[in-house]
């Protein structure tokens, strides 16, 4: 008895570890050699004909620029010293929330500073300048793509990202003052001139923020802001000196205008107006798409879909019970007892059916109405 009771609490494991290796194990193969996929997985290779959305676009803008947290800087009390920057993208949608980009940069900045002191009375307000160019690797995080509800069903055509890089970059300064830093014979004194070369050994960084919007299928437009890291102490043209202000110092460094901000690096801040050239065939841009979102839109679509379900759509002409849909005895005479498929019953299989058969048991000729010769 027990033993009995333990075979039927077994057969169902068995008849369902049988049914798993015989119908939903995929085994590897070089064609679909992921081994987690489900037996029901949509699997399937991926490759530019498969894809669905563009993910490559080439983006230009530019705007002013400024040079802050600095010795010199191009914002001041009494004024504002403006500059520019331009930049050329080539941008690479990896998934709906992240993309990389490699730009480059060009820009000027216009700096004004006064030194404290005797210094500063001789040398009046200085003003520098710096020019740049920088090429750097770019990340993009989509906030909007990455914190949108999936309740949320209204036209997406704004998004908010984040932006950080590092890179690579050159510049020239100039700084022009009444005293030291001026063209003169007597005595012989030029303007302090700086030069980096773009190279491995210049390396800045940058952090933004930036807000697009969808225009068509072909072009976004943006505003975006940047925050330049410069690593460099010269970036505003104010030259070397890691000496802060004192004035018990010695007075050939308080000349110096580091001492109006001694940081190791002095950096700067652009604003930018873009436009995103979307490259590609397909009808919408990899960024402007939410998996998630449109995987719950989906489905709160079938949710709330009202299906009629119809049945005997070509009716029952001969009135059997069975729809003409499957019916394959459409003329079966009125008041006959029919099977699934609308044919006439037939027990003892004579050829006449129980309708105009008089022995419905026992099998015999037609001429007789169903019933045997005697």
């Amino acid at each position: 008895m027990k033993l009995g009771l333990l075979l039927l609490a077994t057969l169902p494991i068995a008849a369902y570890a049988q049914a798993q290796n015989s119908s939903t194990t995929v085994n590897s193969s070089t064609e679909y050699p992921n081994t987690f996929s489900s037996g029901s997985a949509n699997v399937q290779p991926f490759n530019n004909k498969a894809r669905r959305f563009r993910d490559w676009s080439i983006s230009v803008g530019g705007g002013p620029a400024f040079m802050v947290h600095s010795a010199l800087t191009s914002i001041n009390k009494d004024k504002v010293n403006w500059g520019y920057n331009a930049y050329v993208s080539i941008d690479k949608q990896i998934s709906h929330t992240f993309g990389a980009s490699i730009m480059y940069t060009r820009g000027e900045t216009k700096q004004t500073g006064q030194l404290p002191g005797v210094p500063g009375q001789l040398a009046g307000v200085a003003t520098a300048t710096t020019q740049f160019d920088q090429i750097a690797l770019l990340g993009d995080i989509n906030f909007s793509n990455l914190l949108r509800r999936v309740d949320n069903h209204s036209p997406y055509r704004w998004a908010f990202h984040g932006y950080g890089g590092i890179g690579l970059q050159g510049y020239r300064t100039s700084l022009h003052d009444n005293d030291r830093n001026r063209w003169s014979d007597n005595p012989k004194r030029v303007p302090q001139f700086v030069k980096k070369d773009l190279d491995f050994g210049s390396v800045y960084y940058q952090l933004g923020l930036g807000l697009k919007y969808n225009v068509s299928k072909l072009i976004d437009v943006e505003a975006r802001t940047m925050y330049l890291i410069s690593g460099e102490q010269s970036f505003d043209g104010s030259g070397y000196n890691n000496a802060s202000y004192d004035p018990a110092q010695p007075v050939e460094s308080q000349y110096r205008y580091t001492i109006l901000n001694n940081k190791r690096s002095y950096n700067a801040w652009t604003v930018s107006l873009g436009v995103s050239f979307k490259l590609g065939k397909h009808e919408t841009h990899l960024a402007w798409h939410d998996p998630l979102q449109e995987a719950y839109y989906r489905t709160n679509v079938l949710e709330n879909a009202s299906t009629d379900f119809v049945v005997c759509e070509k009716g029952d002409k001969d009135n059997d019970g069975v729809c003409d849909d499957w019916d394959r005895q459409l003329d079966t005479p009125a008041g006959a007892r029919v099977d699934g498929a609308g044919v006439a019953l037939d027990m003892d299989l004579d050829g006449v059916i129980d309708l105009y058969d008089k022995c419905v048991t026992v099998p015999g000729p037609v001429e007789n109405n169903g019933c045997p010769v005697k």
